[in-house]
């Protein structure tokens, strides 16, 4: 993946894509930051800790999207709009409602999850095989639904 930044961003530069440049910087030292941190514990950084970065780059832009709409800031809105459709282009497709409950009812199957207790071990699957294709948020709230009533 690492690969596939640089490239974007000689391929933006040539074309004088500002908005794309400026996005691919973002996930560049967003990047070279968890890199560091990895470092210090010892770690390298994996295509699946990349995913899970560029997943909690999209929500933060989003929440601030959601702010900059509530108090009319157009111009900002739309920086943060452009930076998610960036970001969004290096993940995996999404996965839609019926294969993420799918997923869940694999994973509750697999890892023998009989209630509660076992939520952990089920979201745990889930981010293994999906990192990067589903919503993990709405995916616990889902799992913690098929638990509660299983």
């Amino acid at each position: 993946m690492r690969e596939r930044f640089t490239a974007d961003l000689k391929e933006a530069m040539k074309a004088g894509d500002r908005k794309r440049v400026d996005a691919i910087r973002l996930i560049t030292a967003a990047l070279k930051d968890r890199d560091i941190a990895a470092r210090g514990e010892g770690k390298s950084v994996s295509d699946e800790d990349i995913l899970a970065l560029l997943q909690k780059m999209i929500k933060s832009r989003q929440e601030s999207l959601e702010i900059y709409e509530k108090n009319n800031r157009p111009e900002l809105a739309a920086q943060e709009k452009g930076e998610i459709e960036v970001i969004a282009s290096y993940l995996p497709k999404q996965m839609d409602e019926a294969a993420v409950a799918a997923a869940i009812k694999t994973a509750i199957s697999e890892t023998g999850a009989a209630s509660m207790k076992d939520m952990g071990k089920v979201v745990g699957a889930l981010k293994a095989k999906y990192t990067g294709q589903m919503d993990f948020a709405k995916a616990s709230a889902a799992v913690k639904a098929a638990l509660s009533g299983a």
